[in-house]
């Protein structure tokens, strides 16, 4: 079977995409190929910071690859934290106070329109294709629920009555931006993998 790497070392990220992929690839990690390179994350975009990622594992290691990248943008601030969703507090990351200065932020705004994007960036046989999912919702006054991580404790999605941290993984899966663009993803490959025997 053909390897992809998953430029991750974020174990249940790799696990994840190892289940949904495994009928057409072997997804291994950064991990597994001996990458631990800080690979600095200087775009101005989601976009361009899962490209990035990607192309860094392709051009080093001269294999197919996909990168991901996520943020939170919120209305009111302007489409922050966007790309500094992961540092918004500063270094080291750390959900829990992200959180907080988010919350912190939004004190006293009314709008607190929001919404979720994740970009995952495939390079396959010298080829690169770019893969988006988001979803709408609003930010919490106060954080709920124990599940998932980042900002899901203070997002709920539109037409939901319950944060991203209280729904279980499967069910967030099904409607998550990262749910969408991975749903996208496999779509693709399970065409290409069919065209390209």
């Amino acid at each position: 079977m053909k390897k992809i790497v998953f430029a991750s070392h974020n174990k249940n990220k790799v696990e994840e995409m190892k289940s949904l992929l495994k009928d057409l690839y072997e997804v291994i990690s950064l991990t597994d190929i001996g990458c631990f390179d800080d690979i600095e994350e200087t775009e101005p975009t989601i976009e361009g910071n899962a490209q990035l990622k990607a192309n860094y594992i392709t051009s080093k290691y001269n294999i197919d690859c996909f990168a991901d990248d996520s943020g939170l943008l919120i209305d009111a601030l302007n489409g922050a934290p966007g790309v500094y969703s992961a540092r918004y507090a500063g270094e080291p990351k750390n959900d829990k106070n992200n959180l907080e200065l988010v919350l912190k932020n939004l004190e006293n705004h009314s709008n607190r329109k929001a919404h979720f994007k994740t970009v995952i960036a495939l390079n396959l046989k010298g080829k690169h294709y770019l893969f988006e999912g988001s979803i709408n919702g609003k930010i919490t006054e106060q954080p709920k629920g124990e599940n998932g991580f980042g900002y899901d404790p203070i997002f709920i999605a539109n037409d939901l009555d319950k944060t991203f941290a209280e729904m279980d993984l499967q069910e967030k899966s099904k409607i998550s931006h990262r749910g969408i663009a991975i749903q996208k993803l496999i779509s693709f490959l399970e065409t290409y993998h069919a065209e390209n025997q």
